[in-house]
């Protein structure tokens, strides 16, 4: 009887992604100077369960490149082989390597063994007596190439400044043809496409394309997806290495292929150009360069100079869709296409991405929810005997009835709770992916941080910690190029060379905190202030306080730094960063000091399914707001009411003018609207402004289970979701950010009365 070991393979993969994320850890971790026999041990039992798994599966692949990682590091945990920071570098790279093969084969799809194999002939030279630094070389070179790193030495492929004659003159690479395909979510990572083409456009003459076939229509367009994807055309001298920086931190977010683009130049072409007319040439080439143009010269008798053929960059782009990958840009006789190497490409299925469909669960918790269930069997027992009493119903039988709902309703929640529990992941399974990030990014800076992690048992709800991912990444690069000082600049101020940031995490109330601190110059809110005056955000006179100023940091497009980098500096990503934590129902918010550095703080729900309300009606409408947007909750006094120009109605709440808006006249419940004194003042606060919400009456509070209203009816704004009453009514969840949002004239009022009382 055979067996179908298909019904194993998330299993295996599940396994092997978390090997990988063990011996990338053990790797950051370890001394080079003085190597710790367990770590070695332990990244070398984590290469080893993912050969034997490979191996068992059929997956040929992983199974060889991991059997020769394994024999490297075998030799080192026995002392025959040293380890130096090369070498991490390169074993680093084998855990990528190993992560993109898994992902292929995950996604049922063929994986790239190109680096496999490039990978393993470095490892096997260190074997056979080499050098991690001579090795690392070699890889660098073959990536740029594109040989594989077996192929004969001697006649490797020509590189960007080599020329090898042909029997018709000098065949040269003269640029590359790039395919640059986002995923839809690129942006809500802060990261721009257009970037990248002006990026490219620094390294030589680009003609782009761009596909707008996947855009859809006006109304189903999505206000943060990209849609667009590039075909682009790069004459350059740069080496391929220069192209892979430009798209480094989108590569897992994007399908990129880069292929050589080649040339042929006859013999007799280059002599008649050779002697007397360089200089022609080359003012030509300029002149073509200049004008964003092409120097094209067509087949036949060789023309003079002045007879060589300008082309435009929308001839090019005309024609790009139906050319070849090795689109000539100087032609004599007929161009040849560049022979079928193998094109340097990182593009990645979008099935690749798959997300993981379980999660571990403690034996304690599988334990609490079975006696829990062993609970509520007993309590439907007891009342199912009171059920058959039938008509002779005592006092005894009715007590015993409430006693019976009562330890129904502990059990309920207590088998709530455990479920809920069987949701949440210690926030180490995120913590744990920027050690390596933090690393890499500080190498690439010139920068030496560290990275201290804190409360990585807090745990969060899988759902909320998959999506706080990206905003977090977004944070820490900035920490990275912003707010950490160069080593020399640390030293003056009288600080360590090494920077730090630190994350924790510990929950508060029925929240989560995510704290980033970091030990850098801070932020200059006053400099920030003056760019938001400049681009128009602030008036000139406007004064605003330091959480005002601060709060500017998440206006798109705005940005303190006077040089952008690879990695931020654009003022493209906080507002996302925001956004996407108000999606999860959090806030966020920022402190800092000059020359001490800054402090990000991320509150989120534990979970995203229940949330604790409070219950209030509106002309016999129920609502709730979540209790965690509550600031306070009071009777209206009519003489703080103010009516200012526009019909907006403002209130005073201690010296603080504060937007009113009426629920009733808002989701027409009324014909006529109630008496302001006669209603309650419900004050909800988002993104640091209260709104002040006019409700008839405040009933209990209680935890509800949300539902999603946009995916059952259609998106409300002001209202997040609604649940279900015990009494079978359904109400609206208020949301506290959408209220802002069209209290926008109450709120422009508010701030005028402000001014007003101040001056």
């Amino acid at each position: 009887m055979s067996i179908d070991l298909s019904q194993f393979h998330a299993v295996f993969f599940e396994e092997s992604f978390e090997g990988l994320e063990l011996m990338e850890t053990s790797l950051l971790e370890l001394d080079v100077d003085a190597p710790d026999s367990e770590q070695i041990n332990t990244i070398f039992r984590a290469a080893h369960s993912i050969k034997g798994g490979s191996g068992t599966f059929g997956f040929v692949q992983v199974a060889e490149f991991t059997h020769i990682l394994e024999t490297l590091l075998d030799r080192i945990r026995d002392g025959d082989q040293s380890i130096d920071p090369d070498g991490i570098e390169l074993f680093l790279q084998s855990v990528d390597c190993l992560r993109g093969l898994l992902e292929g084969l995950q996604a049922e799809t063929e994986p790239d063994t190109t680096r496999a194999k490039q990978l393993a002939g470095v490892f096997q030279a260190v074997l056979d007596g080499g050098s991690y630094a001579d090795s690392a070389n070699v890889v660098k070179t073959n990536a740029i190439t594109g040989a594989p790193l077996d192929a004969p030495t001697g006649s490797p492929e020509p590189t960007l400044s080599d020329v090898t004659p042909t029997s018709s003159g000098t065949r040269k690479q003269i640029g590359f043809s790039i395919v640059f395909k986002p995923e839809e979510d690129m942006l809500k990572g802060g990261n721009d496409p257009v970037r990248m083409l002006r990026e490219l456009a620094t390294l030589g003459d680009i003609t782009s394309h761009a596909n707008t076939d996947q855009v859809p229509d006006f109304d189903q367009l999505v206000v943060d997806h990209c849609y667009l994807s590039w075909d682009i055309e790069l004459l350059t001298t740069c080496e391929i290495d220069d192209i892979e920086e430009v798209f480094e931190w989108v590569e897992d977010e994007c399908e990129l292929s880069i292929t050589p683009i080649y040339a042929d130049i006859s013999s007799a072409t280059e002599q008649h150009y050779s002697n007397s007319q360089d200089d022609a040439i080359d003012k030509k080439i300029q002149q073509a360069t200049a004008d964003g143009q092409r120097l094209v010269m067509p087949s036949g008798p060789l023309p003079s100079l002045d007879n060589l053929q300008l082309a435009g960059p929308g001839d090019v782009a005309n024609n790009l869709p139906n050319s070849t990958p090795a689109v000539p840009s100087v032609e004599v006789a007929a161009a040849k296409p560049a022979p079928p190497t193998q094109p340097k490409s990182t593009a990645k299925p979008k099935a690749a991405k798959v997300e993981a469909s379980s999660i571990r669960v403690g034996i304690d918790k599988v334990d609490s929810l079975i006696n829990l269930v062993g609970e509520l069997v007993i309590t439907q027992s007891m009342l199912g005997q009171m059920g058959s009493a039938g008509d002779s119903i005592t006092d005894e039988h009715i007590g015993n009835l409430r006693e019976g709902l009562v330890q129904l309703e502990q059990n309920t929640r207590e088998l709530q709770d455990s479920v809920m529990r069987i949701r949440m992941l210690p926030i180490s399974f995120t913590f744990n992916r920027f050690p390596r990030m933090v690393r890499d990014i500080s190498i690439q800076l010139g920068k030496q941080v560290q990275l201290e992690l804190s409360g990585e048992n807090t745990e969060l709800d899988k759902t909320v910690m998959e999506k706080i991912s990206d905003p977090m990444v977004h944070l820490i690069r900035n920490a990275l190029d912003h707010g950490i000082e160069m080593p020399d600049q640390r030293k003056a101020a009288g600080k360590p060379e090494v920077g730090t940031i630190v994350l924790n995490a510990f929950h508060q109330g029925g929240n989560i905190v995510i704290e980033m601190t970091d030990d850098g110059g801070g932020i200059d809110t006053e400099r920030l202030l003056t760019k938001a005056r400049n681009n128009g955000l602030v008036g000139e006179n406007e004064q605003l306080t330091q959480e005002q100023k601060l709060d500017l940091l998440f206006s798109p497009g705005l940005s303190t730094v006077e040089e952008v980098s690879d990695l931020s500096g654009r003022g493209v990503g906080m507002d996302v960063v925001r956004r996407n934590i108000q999606e999860l129902s959090g806030s966020v918010e920022v402190s800092t000091e000059m020359g001490v550095g800054s402090t990000f703080r991320i509150r989120l729900p534990l979970t995203l399914a229940i949330l604790d309300g409070q219950l209030v009606t509106v002309a016999d409408q129920t609502y709730i707001f979540p209790l965690v947007s509550i600031s306070e909750s009071l009777q209206i006094d009519s003489a703080k009411v103010n009516n200012v120009a526009g019909g907006s109605d403002v209130y005073n709440l201690r010296d603080e003018y504060i937007p009113i808006l009426c629920l009733d006249r808002l989701f027409g419940l009324r014909q006529e609207a109630k008496v302001l004194q006669d209603s309650l003042l419900v004050v909800v606060e988002s993104e640091g402004q209260k709104v002040g919400v006019v409700v008839d009456e405040l009933l209990a509070q209680q935890q509800v289970v949300i539902k999603s209203l946009e995916e059952n009816y259609t998106r409300v704004q002001g209202v997040s979701g609604a649940t279900i009453l015990g009494d079978g009514t359904v109400a609206m969840i208020v949301d506290a950010l959408g209220l802002s949002g069209l209290a926008g004239n109450e709120i422009a009022a508010a701030q005028k009365m402000a001014i007003e009382a101040v001056a």
